[in-house]
């Protein structure tokens, strides 16, 4: 008999989401005016170890919100990672600004101050920090290097719920923060995001971006254009009951982290996850693994062998400089980042999700030594 398919990703809802949800439904507080919203946007803020929350549709618009609300001049260089999702060069690029993107520390997988400070030039305006699958950015060295040139920070946290950098919340740091909720997050509401801030201004600012910019005095007069990112009190009722569960979901991922390296620490054609750093232990947002340069086949082939033993995966990012929509622009042309473009080609993550069983990691780690055999 088939063993059946492990996907990739499987989310853990066994908290008070179904109660919270039906207090929704019963009450009739659907919409984005019910009184979950306001509780999850402080106890994100809690979590983070910020003043303000603001909850938004997912966290690609977070980003979007939150780089316009900067209000940087036009033209502006923002440095970003160039390996990160394509979310962060877009909220760039829809800001009027210019993304110049660095490399990765090859073991790690996130952006360094020595990438940082060979790329600002007077044009230079933020930093956008984006933490990776599940260590922080060494963030000290980054931040004393922005306070130097008078740059904004902004600090894209969507992966580290929960996560500390030297004790430090992840999400409590720079001019703001964003996180996202999408099902694969260790805090998820299906769909949705956040972003947070300790500028009572700024995050007056948010708030009226995301609410289209409606005025207080007369609702349907703009002075400015803002975003229908509304978040739904049936999202944030999801969102309350997972943040009461995030240290157990840490403790959880920690622990998947843990098994896979029992499994697969033998394995010499492989690179795994950096379990600790002098700053942080891994998270294990995702469990991703970077082929060796002696196995004769790329990511792709790999989890194409690996999906056809039942094994969900998927994809390392792919890099900003090399992303055809960016390059159509004339952007991030002259760029070459080898350690980012190796780990796009030859990087992959394995089954990661809260609902994963022990067995399943077991199966899945299995079949990565089969085809690597």
């Amino acid at each position: 008999m088939t063993a059946p398919f492990i996907p990739v990703n499987t989310p853990l809802l066994d908290g008070n989401e179904a109660d919270y949800l039906a207090e929704c439904i019963r009450t009739g507080w659907i919409s984005s005016e019910g009184p979950f919203i306001k509780r999850f946007e402080q106890a994100m803020a809690e979590a983070a170890g910020r003043r303000h929350g603001i909850a938004v549709t997912n966290g690609s618009v977070a980003l979007e919100i939150a780089v316009h609300a900067l209000g940087l001049p036009e033209g502006s260089e923002v440095i970003i990672p160039t390996f990160t999702i394509i979310s962060c060069a877009a909220a760039v690029v829809r800001a009027g600004l210019v993304p110049v993107g660095v490399d990765c520390d090859p073991a790690t997988w996130n952006m360094t101050v020595e990438g940082v400070e060979a790329v600002i030039t007077p044009r230079t305006r933020a930093i956008m920090l984006v933490h990776i699958y599940g260590l922080p950015v060494d963030l000290d060295p980054v931040l004393a290097l922005a306070r130097k040139h008078d740059l904004k920070v902004i600090e894209d946290a969507a992966e580290m719920h929960g996560q500390t950098y030297r004790g430090a919340r992840c999400g409590g740091f720079g001019d703001v923060s964003t996180f996202s909720f999408y099902p694969n997050k260790h805090v998820t509401t299906g769909e949705g995001g956040m972003i947070l801030t300790d500028d009572d201004g700024l995050a007056d600012r948010l708030q009226g971006y995301r609410n289209l910019c409606f005025q207080p005095q007369q609702r349907f007069v703009h002075e400015e254009f803002g975003w229908n990112a509304r978040m739904t009190n049936l999202q944030a009722a999801l969102g309350i009951a997972q943040v009461e569960r995030l240290p157990r979901t840490v403790e959880i991922k920690r622990r998947i982290g843990r098994l896979y390296d029992e499994h697969l620490g033998g394995l010499n054609r492989i690179r795994r996850p950096v379990a600790r750093t002098s700053y942080a232990d891994n998270i294990y947002w995702v469990y991703g693994i970077v082929l060796n340069d002696d196995v004769p086949f790329d990511a792709k082939e790999a989890m194409r062998r690996l999906g056809e033993k039942g094994i969900g995966t998927r994809p390392f990012f792919w890099c900003m400089h090399e992303q055809p929509v960016l390059r159509r622009m004339g952007l991030m042309l002259d760029e070459s980042h080898p350690h980012a473009e190796y780990i796009a080609r030859r990087g992959f993550y394995l089954p990661s999700g809260l609902a994963l069983t022990d067995d399943e990691i077991a199966r899945s780690a299995e079949a990565l030594k089969e085809i690597l055999a």
